[in-house]
């Protein structure tokens, strides 16, 4: 591990602090690229223009028609909380301006697959449906848009991912990463997609005379689910999408939210009141997924959806229980799919440049999370596959990626896919994470063909594991008003929470429910607790460590606590650190 302090451009973070803001903050935001105080503006008034995400004037009008005629819409969805918040965030704008007839549908991850299939499109035909929306996922959807364009439905396409060679036939596409769109936040997650839809659609019922600026119906109420399922997407939190956060977390702070929203936080045990990006992404979100990973993702809608403070209880708890049981299966496959890839880093072996990995136990649900676990682990590239449940495809693996930086999966897949035809048989997704459907029989040939593509990719460097922090914490910072002071910005994908890094002395250190590491550390002639949760190694008496800073509340008072996030251990020791 090598921990290295971003460099801080002193002229950005002097500007900073000459109009206002605090000099520690001045210096995170002038490390990750901020240069002017307006850059830190929250206001919905800074948000990009909806016009200037190509293909929502044109949504809007086929909405706005639809609503018009009274024809009936359905939303497919995807089954992740990205696609889970974006459908919830359809249901309640399109029927707050006038859509009187908006049901829903989620392709079931086992029996369907991702997006809009032609089976999927069928389904909707069925339905009685005259307009197919689909949120979170559409742009690869080359053969189901044109199924439900055959069965004489109108489809709109929403989603943010990167499209494929060829553009499905939808009448109106909404995505910022489709060719010939200007829309800045290249970044924006598949709710943030379907919230600017809905901000175009009002105002084009605006100009139609449907109501005026005094009367419109709101829409900020729909923050704090674009702002969940944006931050649980793991999408990168530019200037606009922080903008769309901060506002979400606004309101939730002030308890204005979903029902389904404040019956999350009480099932996962957090504070709404101060709430944070953490919440999202470790507390909510994982349980809206496990009920797109192991049960029905419809449970996740209906939570987000309802006005019903019981119902949403309920719902609630039957998502917490699932998120458990999620959590059991994860546990014993993470377990198993580690031994697996550590054998790959025997003695006396080569170290791949990536990692995949299979077992005819693992559940297809949990894989993405396993992979992950493993790519942290190894600081690798890594795929783990599972036998598809879907009947009639038990010959078919589905595995789910994750990458490290400098190594964009999607198109690793991409150049696999060209020097082996055949061997996958569908593919998709971002740099950081993608995923692919490969025959049993091919799988060999696929592990093969990715670890070459990897280690062409990836050179020494980008293969050791690194960690970029915002370097020594100044004695005077550490105070419990500064944690609650970083807790309230946005932090997250590509704005990296404040991590510090320094030489620490470690007084002492003992294990704590034999799989965590309790410290007594001194900070500039101060004592301070620190806990490394999942790490058992001891450490030695000084060492270069990194951390981040929580409160730890003790029979009601509250102190600093150091959250040790990796360690650079003398060359001697190093080996042994690496496995922990």
């Amino acid at each position: 591990m090598k921990i290295i302090a971003r460099e801080i451009p002193p002229r950005s973070a002097w500007t900073l602090e000459q109009a206002g803001v605090h000099p520690l903050l001045a210096r995170l935001y002038a490390a990750r690229g901020v240069c002017a105080k307006d850059e830190l503006d929250e206001g919905l008034a800074r948000l990009l223009p909806p016009q200037t995400l190509q293909g929502t004037r044109e949504a809007a009008v086929l909405l706005a028609d639809a609503i018009r005629e009274q024809r009936r819409m359905c939303i497919v969805a995807d089954y992740d909380c990205d696609g889970a918040t974006a459908c919830a965030v359809a249901l309640r704008g399109l029927r707050r301006l006038g859509a009187a007839n908006v049901s829903y549908l989620v392709p079931d991850r086992v029996v369907d697959g991702y997006g809009l299939t032609p089976s999927i499109a069928q389904r909707v035909a069925q339905t009685g449906a005259e307009l197919l929306i689909t949120v979170d996922n559409g742009i690869a959807s080359v053969d189901g848009v044109a199924t439900a364009k055959a069965l004489g439905l109108s489809v709109l396409v929403t989603d943010h991912h990167l499209p494929g060679a060829e553009l499905p036939q939808a009448d109106v596409l909404v995505n910022p990463n489709q060719p010939g769109c200007g829309f800045e936040s290249k970044n924006i997650a598949g709710v943030g997609v379907m919230f600017y839809v809905l901000l175009a659609l009002r105002s084009e019922l605006r100009e139609r005379g449907a109501f005026d600026t005094a009367t419109q119906p709101k829409l900020d109420d729909l923050l704090p689910l674009v702002a969940l399922g944006t931050v649980a997407d793991v999408v990168r939190l530019d200037a606009n999408n922080r903008r769309l956060v901060a506002q979400g977390l606004r309101r939730i702070r002030a308890g204005a939210m979903p029902a389904g929203l404040s019956a999350l936080f009480e099932a996962a045990e957090r504070k709404s009141a101060v709430a944070t990006t953490f919440d999202f992404g470790f507390a909510l979100g994982p349980r809206i997924n496990a009920a797109g990973r192991l049960a029905d993702m419809t449970l996740g809608i209906e939570c987000l959806s309802t006005d019903d403070a019981a119902r949403a209880d309920e719902l609630a708890r039957m998502l917490d229980e699932i998120n458990r049981e999620r959590r059991g299966i994860e546990g014993e496959m993470r377990e198993q799919a580690l031994r697996a890839a550590e054998s790959l880093f025997a003695s006396g072996q080569v170290p791949p440049a990536a990692i995949t990995v299979f077992d005819a136990d693992f559940h297809e649900g949990v894989v993405g999370i396993v992979a992950s676990r493993i790519k942290d682990r190894f600081h690798r590239p890594t795929f783990v596959f599972a036998a598809s449940g879907a009947e009639g495809k038990e010959h078919e693996l589905k595995g789910s990626g994750r990458s490290i930086a400098g190594f964009h999966l999607r198109d690793a897949l991409d150049l696999v896919a060209k020097r082996q035809p055949g061997v996958l048989l569908r593919f998709g997704g971002h740099a950081m994470a993608a995923g692919c459907t490969v025959a049993r029989d091919q799988l060999e040939r696929f592990q093969a063909a990715f670890a070459e593509v990897a280690s062409e990719m990836l050179d020494a460097a980008t293969l050791t594991r690194r960690m970029d922090t915002d370097g020594p914490l100044a004695p005077e910072y550490l105070r419990i008003d500064m944690v609650d002071t970083l807790q309230r910005e946005v932090w997250g994908q590509g704005f990296a929470p404040p991590t510090f890094s320094e030489e620490l002395e470690v007084l002492s250190q003992r294990l704590v429910g034999e799989k965590h590491l309790a410290l007594k550390l001194r900070h500039h002639g101060r004592p301070v607790d620190g806990i490394w949760f999942g790490h058992t190694d001891p450490l030695p008496p000084r060492a270069m460590l990194a951390f981040r800073l929580e409160a730890d509340e003790w029979q009601g008072v509250r102190r600093v606590r150091f959250m040790i996030e990796a360690a650079e251990l003398p060359a001697a020791e190093a080996t042994q650190g690496e496995k922990a």
